[in-house]
C-alpha cells in the first residue's frame, strides 16, 4: 500500500499547488500544470527548469525533444521511465519558454522540496543550471557535471529530519540536441548513475 499513499500524497501536492495559486501570472499562462512524472517510489529523480510547449500541452515533463534524449539514454543504463521520477522546478510553462526568474523558482521550491520528502530519492539528478543551483548554488555546471556530490536537505515536514541524497549535475538535455561533443559528455555522466546507486547500497 506504500505505493498508493505516495502517490496519492504527491496527488495532494499538486492540487495544493493549485489551490495555492503559486505564480498567478505563469499560471495564466499556461495550459496546465505540469506537476511530475513516474514512480513515486524511485531511487532516482531527475530535476529539470520548467515545462516547455510540449509540456504544457501533455501535462508531462520531458515530453518533447529532450525528452526523447532523456529515455534514450536512461535506456543505455537500462532503466525506463516508468522507475525514475521526473520533475521541473517550477510547474508552469513561462511564456516563449524564457528561463524562469527567480522569484518564481522560489515560490515553487517547498513544493519541489516536498515532492522530494514523499519520494525519498538516493539520487537527484539536476538537468541544467537552474536546478543545480537549487542544491549547490555556489557551483560552475561546466565544473562539476558528473560529479556526484552528497548533501543533507533538511526535511519541512519533520523538524530536524533531514534527508540525505547524491546530486548529479548534469548537462540539460536540450542543450546537447544542439552539440554534438555535450550529447557524448551527457551519455558519459549518465553512465555514472548505476555506480552511485551501486554505492550507496553498498555503503547501507
Amino acid at each position: 500500500m506504500a505505493n498508493h499513499s505516495k502517490q496519492q500524497q504527491l496527488d495532494d501536492l499538486a492540487q495544493k499547488i493549485v489551490d495555492e495559486n503559486v505564480t498567478p501570472e505563469l499560471k495564466a499562462g499556461a495550459t496546465q500544470l505540469v506537476f511530475g512524472d513516474g514512480n513515486p517510489d524511485a531511487e532516482v529523480v531527475f530535476i529539470g527548469e520548467a515545462p516547455g510547449k510540449n509540456e504544457d500541452e501533455q501535462g508531462k515533463p520531458f515530453v518533447g525533444a529532450a525528452g526523447r534524449f532523456l529515455n534514450e539514454m536512461l535506456e543505455g543504463i537500462g532503466l525506463k521511465r516508468e522507475d525514475i521520477y521526473i520533475t521541473n522546478i517550477v510547474k508552469y510553462r513561462p511564456p516563449n519558454n524564457r528561463d524562469p526568474l527567480p522569484d518564481e523558482k522560489k515560490a515553487f521550491l517547498p513544493y519541489l522540496q516536498s515532492q522530494l520528502e514523499i519520494i525519498q530519492p538516493k539520487v537527484v539528478v539536476t538537468l541544467g543550471r537552474h536546478s543545480m543551483n537549487c542544491f549547490l548554488p555556489d557551483l560552475q555546471i561546466s565544473q562539476v557535471h558528473g560529479q556526484p556530490k552528497r548533501v543533507k536537505l533538511a526535511l519541512k515536514a519533520h523538524k530536524g529530519d533531514v534527508l540525505e541524497v547524491v546530486i548529479l549535475p548534469l548537462f540539460h538535455p536540450a542543450a546537447a540536441l544542439y552539440n554534438g561533443g555535450m550529447r557524448q559528455t551527457l551519455i558519459d555522466d549518465f553512465a555514472a548513475i548505476p555506480t552511485i546507486l551501486e554505492k550507496i547500497k553498498d555503503n547501507k
